[in-house]
């Protein structure tokens, strides 16, 4: 994702103006047990993901912002990610999130002609029933739409 951080941070900025209410988190690479509202602080201050599923209900819209360039093995398996060891495969945490928010987007800002070069990205395409757009003018316009029905 370091590539792409400088157009996410554009985006997030758009947004503000755009939703009632934004809260957002940050994750590596998948969706895991913990979260975080500053990236320099994501080891001394996580959020557990089951609270925040707790705290924002199924009236939610939810919105993922990321690459899904990964191992498969951090979506598919406990002990997968890179940087700790998960209890649960990345697919449960997303799974989770999904059923919780039907009104649900990924956004990934590698342009969709080379989506299928990582394997990743179709695990994380399916598991979100091909809610995935691309971080373009009319991917955003597209996943706003979905939201919205």
């Amino acid at each position: 994702m370091d590539p792409h951080i400088k157009v996410v941070e554009e985006l997030f900025s758009a947004a503000r103006t755009e939703f009632k209410h934004l809260e957002y988190f940050y994750f590596h690479n998948c969706l895991y047990e913990g979260v975080w509202r500053d990236n320099r602080r994501r080891w001394d201050a996580q959020m557990s993901t089951h609270e925040v599923l707790r705290t924002y209900g199924p009236d939610y819209k939810c919105i993922f912002v990321g690459d899904a360039s990964m191992s498969p093995y951090e979506i598919a398996y406990p002990g997968g990610a890179n940087e700790h060891w998960n209890k649960e495969a990345g697919q449960v945490w997303l799974e989770r999130a999904r059923q919780q928010w039907k009104s649900h987007l990924w956004i990934n800002p590698v342009p969709q002609t080379h989506w299928d070069y990582a394997q990743s990205i179709g695990m994380v395409r399916e598991i979100f029933e091909d809610r995935m757009v691309p971080m373009t003018l009319d991917g955003l316009e597209r996943g706003m739409r979905d939201l919205t029905r």
